[in-house]
């Protein structure tokens, strides 16, 4: 396979989920969306009653996603029972078009044939600790585009538990299946099976697609929160979010008022028993100094995850920083873009665009390496995946663990970081290795 300059340059521009807030999120009928705190056990009906429409009832009642006309927010405000109302907002990924010839005899025909591609399942130990755990008996929310459903590799996926949760669903005939891409290379990094192509952390794991993006057009956070939300309620050992606002934010950003409800309905389901493994962010972007933060990552319920490279060091893309960064892992790419394109590095770097994360992608969609049905692509939003799938290894050890012993075991088997205040690595680079067998030892 030959790749260019060319290939370089688009790839780079495409890291991971290329999002952007399109603006404020509309509800089906033509009006704004809002995510409200609530304060009262009887929020849900007294804000009905004053005439708005309550689409989700969240955290245990004290977050409700609620639809109104434009600049009402001072009138659900007033309602008894409410202490904020907020405009919610929609992110929008890139997306990659179909190929309408999908060439079915490209994809490997029997074992897992890709494994000596997956460079950051080797660098992590995840191959020797599936002799320890494989994620049987656990289950793992993507709450992302969906998940391919038809994929080979992707058999564990459980599409009766799937959801839809769209605000404006565009495509209700898809329900939990992939309206983009994006969720079906995240859940392979979680738990492809290995049947035909690659290896999942967790290939036993039980995968639960919950769909919050339309085929045109963003995810709103109101649907976000709810896939969160219903990950707990049907017993997800982990949810995964590879999905945020992009830029690094400050303070007195406007998005910074949903911070509250966000950390609400995050801490619930940590209550309930989800970890919650969320993307650092692509933006090179310093989350340490002048308060600095992401959403919906940037809260203290959520298990935010920095990417690393094939070196071991932070790629170029990651955001950073003590007060953010839990944990790292392989996302992709080299600490610069030079390295990464291979204009400079050591003799032994994986050329572009091998030093990305080779994952499922949708059978339906052209593969820019000529392998359908896989593809290569950077991220912290590949990032995230990988201890999401760890999360399911420790579980399956582990069954009565909460989500602190969990994030615990974690963090004491990555390696690469003094303690936990690494700001580009949190406590360290995930080891699946050193987790499990710290789990077994005695056993």
């Amino acid at each position: 396979m030959n790749f260019g300059r060319r290939m370089f340059i688009k790839g780079v521009a495409g890291i991971g989920a290329a999002a952007t807030i399109t603006g404020t999120a509309s509800a089906a009928d033509g009006g704004v969306q809002y995510i409200v705190g609530a304060t009262g056990s009887g929020a849900r009906d007294t804000v009905a009653h004053a005439g708005f429409s309550v689409r989700h009832e969240l955290a245990e009642g004290s977050v409700l996603v609620v639809t109104g006309p434009a600049d009402a927010a001072a009138e659900i405000e007033s309602v008894g029972g409410v202490s904020t109302a907020n405009p919610d907002v929609t992110l929008e990924l890139n997306r990659p078009e179909p190929d309408a010839q999908a060439d079915d005899e490209a994809l490997p025909s029997e074992g897992a044939a890709l494994t000596e591609l997956q460079w950051d399942k080797q660098e992590t130990d995840v191959f020797p600790a599936h002799e320890h755990a494989t994620g049987e008996g656990t289950r793992v929310a993507i709450i992302d585009t969906g998940i391919d459903l038809d994929h080979p590799d992707l058999g564990n996926v459980n599409e009766e538990l799937g959801r839809a949760i769209v605000a404006a669903d565009d495509v209700p005939e898809v329900g939990p299946g992939d309206s983009g891409y994006h969720g079906t290379h995240v859940a392979g990094i979680v738990g492809a099976t290995g049947e035909v192509g690659v290896v999942g952390t967790a290939p036993d794991t039980e995968l639960i697609p919950i769909r919050v993006f339309p085929s045109d057009g963003g995810a709103t956070f109101g649907d976000i929160l709810a896939g969160i939300d219903y990950a707990a309620e049907i017993g997800a050992d982990a949810a995964n979010f590879s999905l945020g606002i992009p830029g690094v934010q400050r303070p007195g950003s406007a998005v910074n008022k949903l911070k509250a409800e966000i950390q609400g309905v995050f801490q619930s389901a940590v209550r309930r028993g989800t970890m919650i493994t969320g993307s650092a962010g692509n933006d090179s972007g310093n989350l340490q100094q002048g308060g600095g933060f992401t959403l919906p990552n940037s809260v203290s319920a959520a298990f935010t995850v920095s990417a690393t490279s094939p070196a071991d060091t932070l790629s170029f893309y990651s955001n950073f920083g003590t007060s953010d960064v839990d944990i790292a892992a392989p996302g992709g790419y080299y600490e610069t873009i030079s390295r990464t394109s291979g204009e400079t590095g050591e003799p032994d770097d994986l050329p572009f665009p091998l030093n990305a994360v080779l994952s499922t992608w949708p059978t339906d969609l052209t593969s820019s390496v000529g392998l359908q049905g896989y593809d290569l692509i950077a991220g912290t939003s590949m990032a995230a995946p990988q201890v999401a799938g760890l999360a399911a290894l420790v579980r399956e050890l582990e069954p009565d663990a909460n989500v602190s012993q969990v994030r615990q075991a974690i963090q004491q088997g990555a390696e690469g970081a003094n303690g936990k205040s690494s700001p580009e690595f949190g406590a360290g680079i995930v080891n699946a290795l050193n987790t499990v067998e710290s789990l077994t030892i005695g056993e």
